[in-house]
């Protein structure tokens, strides 16, 4: 899905109420074109495991496949797996444009507190390997 910048000029999760749901930073790049994508999306809920659960498993050199909307798939290796407090976040870091198409995928980290939540973000870094042409079905 979509998402824009909230009120705060923060990149919100997707809904809740889908915890499989990834979301794309609509003002940014899309998969693959020059630019930081970011994604972003759920680590769990209060009753199971969420889209991005494994991200802290990842590690450099790993693949993560995306694909596009024309049927093409990007494909990012991992350069670093980093922990941020939300109080501390590097915006610039995180978001800011390397120079080659690189992909963010951010996630809830740090520790959990029932009242405010996870106290921090899991990022994954990853640049752009190549890009894989859809496959046509043989007649």
């Amino acid at each position: 899905m979509d998402l824009r910048l909230n009120s705060e000029r923060r990149l919100p999760a997707p809904p809740e109420d889908d915890p499989n749901l990834v979301g794309w930073y609509a003002d940014g790049p899309t998969p693959g074109e020059p630019g930081t994508a970011v994604a972003v999306g759920h680590l769990d809920t209060d009753t199971d495991r969420a889209v991005f659960w494994g991200l802290s498993e990842l590690k450099p050199g790993r693949l993560v496949e995306v694909r596009r909307a024309d049927g093409r798939v990007a494909v990012y290796t991992v350069d670093a797996i980093k922990n941020y407090e939300k109080e501390h976040f590097p915006d610039r870091e995180v978001y800011g444009s390397r120079g080659r198409p690189e992909l963010r995928l951010i996630t809830c980290g740090g520790t959990f507190d029932r009242k405010k939540g996870y106290t921090g973000n899991l990022v994954v870094f990853a640049h752009l390997t190549k890009i894989r042409e859809p496959r046509t079905s043989a007649r």
